[in-house]
């Protein structure tokens, strides 16, 4: 009898061989270049200074901001502010994917694709804290902690030069999958995450995993600019619809 690890592998490889036969549509009907529904909403932390929630498909968000409040460390530096975020996993998530997920290297990610938002200067001395929790993860978990800790900023008060919209694209076979769930994720051959100021037109952020040639970059990245900025119209939304 295989054992459940031998199960999964194999489970795994057929997986990949069907997504890599070139001919297949994606589980939950999307087209290659279509998001999933998304569901915003501000305000769903009351102690913070600013929180949001966010659904992506199976993905669940919630991220809440503390300030800005006096800092010891930011006082040794010069008349501008400091921004520290931290990505965690419930125990809950996906107890499979969380073994392999890197808090670390998520937390400085987010604060990378956040920083330049950021008018660090408009809170001098001081700190602003992002705590980003991800309930569940379904896939594209980094795009939808960025676009989610942008609108709890925007909620906190904290200026801006625009919000941040990230979406991730992975290359499957000959397609190139924009939004991808867990699934799609981990059968991929290359990836692209990419954060963006939509109204500036501005990245903050290109992460590239894999193998790529120059004209499938350039592809990838304009899908992944034209979904940042139909998120960055929902987002907006959602902003308009808190303040109304």
């Amino acid at each position: 009898m295989a054992s459940p690890a031998s199960y999964a592998l194999s489970r795994h490889q057929q997986q990949r061989r069907r997504l890599h036969d070139g001919d297949w549509v994606r589980s939950d009907g999307r087209g290659f270049h279509q998001c999933r529904p998304a569901f915003l909403r501000t305000g769903a932390a009351t102690a913070a200074s600013g929180s949001a929630y966010a659904e992506f498909g199976a993905t669940k968000v919630l991220v809440s901001v503390f300030g800005p409040r006096e800092s010891k460390k930011a006082m040794k530096y010069s008349g501008i502010g400091r921004l520290n975020c931290s990505v965690t996993f419930t125990t809950f998530s996906s107890p499979a994917r969380g073994q392999e997920v890197d808090c670390k290297d998520l937390s400085s990610m987010l604060h990378k694709a956040l920083e330049g938002a950021v008018m660090l200067e408009s809170f001098p001395k001081t700190t602003v804290d992002v705590f980003a929790l991800v309930l569940e993860s379904g896939g594209s978990d980094l795009p939808a902690v960025i676009s989610c800790a942008s609108l709890a900023l925007a909620d906190a008060g904290i200026m801006m030069y625009d919000i941040v919209a990230s979406v991730s694209l992975a290359s499957i076979g000959k397609a190139l999958v924009v939004d991808p769930a867990a699934e799609e994720e981990d059968c991929q051959d290359g990836g692209v995450m990419l954060a963006v100021m939509p109204s500036r037109g501005e990245i903050t952020q290109l992460t590239l995993t894999g193998e790529w040639s120059t004209p499938r970059i350039h592809e990838a990245t304009e899908l992944c600019l034209d979904a940042s900025s139909k998120l960055g119209e929902i987002m907006r939304s959602c902003l308009k619809q808190a303040i109304a």
